[in-house]
């Protein structure tokens, strides 16, 4: 992008009069198509904006988000009506906002708010979590987004009344020589794990052990439990190294990294948690897990034993009932497969349902992030029992793991996934995180060896 564009100038002045008519200030997007560029290139390239970045890529990879910058941000520490406040606040905005592009539904271009939301808002908390809120999402300043073969740069900044066009467009060519400054991403192979810790191993065993009590006594059907994986590294660990190993290790999952201050959180999720595109909402059930094998012979015996064993059956029933519930809420029609099949990763095996249903008029996508956070392979069944197990069993403090994180643009289409395979990263310490679903035939150390499992992604990435 060029500051000197008589278009932009043209936009920026009628930013200027519209935030003195309407007294409020106006977000305006810019947008321009450029020539093909890697997005962990242009991730690494916006180190004027180190801890406010964010990059996103769904499974397929046809699509990426990269963001630098905040040019406006939504947060909020509410227990109730967090989704609504989010909601309400951005819809104040892009109601007032210009930009240049009409907006082409789930492009990934334009006004695009991006972040995430808590495990769980009533949860007690702790230092650990303490640069992420409750909810957070953010409007960047730049965003690459590749989309389909096609790059686009989107500028964006909220225009005050009293701003002057020549400051705004000098601000942007200052950013402009910083972003563009080639560089590359620094591989740092040295890095290494000098110390592992599990944390709280013993009463995460035992609180396993006391659900299954609990549920065989009829109080509950599912909870899932989460426990802590810490690791130090022997020097401060580069944020795109890691995301460049989930990038390649990962392809089916969707890859995630959110800056705020000093930490980021990252991760690769498997779980689309809902998505809309025009009229259309999909979901999907990932509940069941099992590991991978070691030939194509015995791979395929332990998918087998997955599509067939009545523990791992009965847990996803539960995540499909619950999702088709919460679908049938905000859509006209529910299409869902009679029988789950295997979505196969790197590390393991699922059992996977996809849904998808026509959205009722007037229904948002955070709507549906509010009706289905969080599902039962996540939370458990039913979901404010569970929840209320979680809150005094699980030992830790979930913050943003299994949370929703993902986008949403101007027409309120967008994408969340759920924020599973994921760790936070402080400096030169990381934190992993990963839950097991807790039924009656639950045995605890095998819950353990699921969760082992499930770190596999991260510790990978992180050569831990």
């Amino acid at each position: 992008m060029k500051a000197e564009n008589k278009e932009l100038y043209d936009l920026i002045q009628m930013a200027i009069n519209r935030a003195k008519d309407r007294k409020t200030n106006i977000l305006l997007s810019y947008v321009q198509e450029i020539d093909e560029i890697n997005p962990l290139t242009f991730f690494t390239l916006g180190s004027l904006f180190k801890g406010t970045r964010f990059l996103w890529s769904e499974p397929s990879r046809n699509q990426y988000l990269v963001g630098l910058g905040h040019a406006y941000t939504i947060s909020n520490d509410f227990s109730q009506q967090r989704f609504w406040a989010v909601q309400y606040e951005w819809q104040r905005l892009v109601d007032n906002q210009i930009s240049n592009i009409e907006l082409k539904p789930s492009s990934g271009i334009g006004p695009i708010l991006f972040g995430g939301f808590s495990f769980d808002p009533d949860k007690d908390k702790t230092d650990l979590w303490k640069n992420y809120q409750e909810a957070k999402m953010v409007v960047p300043s730049y965003m690459l987004t590749i989309n389909k073969g096609k790059t686009f740069l989107t500028f964006n900044v909220l225009i005050h009344a009293n701003d002057r066009l020549e400051e705004v467009i000098k601000d942007m060519k200052e950013k402009e020589k910083i972003i563009f400054q080639r560089k590359t991403i620094q591989d740092n192979n040295e890095n290494i794990v000098i110390n592992k810790e599990n944390i709280n191993v013993e009463s995460w065993l035992n609180s396993v052990a006391g659900v299954v009590s609990e549920i065989k006594q009829g109080y509950v059907n599912k909870v899932v439990l989460a426990r802590e994986l810490r690791l130090q590294m022997r020097e401060k660990i580069e944020v795109a190294t890691v995301l460049e190993r989930l990038l390649d290790e990962q392809p089916k999952s969707y890859i995630f990294a959110l800056e705020c201050e000093e930490d980021c959180f990252i991760g690769a999720s498997p779980e689309l948690l809902v998505k809309k595109e025009k009229n259309e909402f999909k979901s999907m059930c990932l509940a069941g897990t099992i590991g991978r094998g070691k030939t194509p012979a015995e791979d395929e015996k332990l998918g087998n034993e997955l599509l067939n064993d009545h523990k791992n059956l009965y847990e996803h029933a539960l995540v499909v009932e619950m999702i088709k519930n919460a679908m049938e809420k905000g859509c006209e029609e529910v299409e869902i497969a009679k029988s789950p099949s295997l979505y196969d990763l790197k590390n393991v095996k699922h059992l996977h349902t996809p849904v998808k249903g026509l959205a009722k008029e007037g229904v948002t996508i955070l709507d549906m992030v509010e009706r289905l956070h969080p599902t039962p392979a996540l939370g458990g069944y039913p979901k404010e029992i569970s929840m209320n197990i979680i809150r005094k069993k699980e030992v830790l403090d979930r913050g943003w793991y299994a949370g929703p994180i993902g986008w949403l643009d101007s027409k309120c289409d967008g994408e969340f996934a759920v924020a599973i395979r994921s760790s936070l990263i402080k400096g030169n310490i990381v934190s992993l995180f990963a839950g097991g679903g807790i039924v009656e035939r639950s045995n605890p150390a095998q819950e353990y060896q699921e969760t082992e499992m499930k770190f596999k992604p991260m510790l990978s990435a992180l050569r831990g």
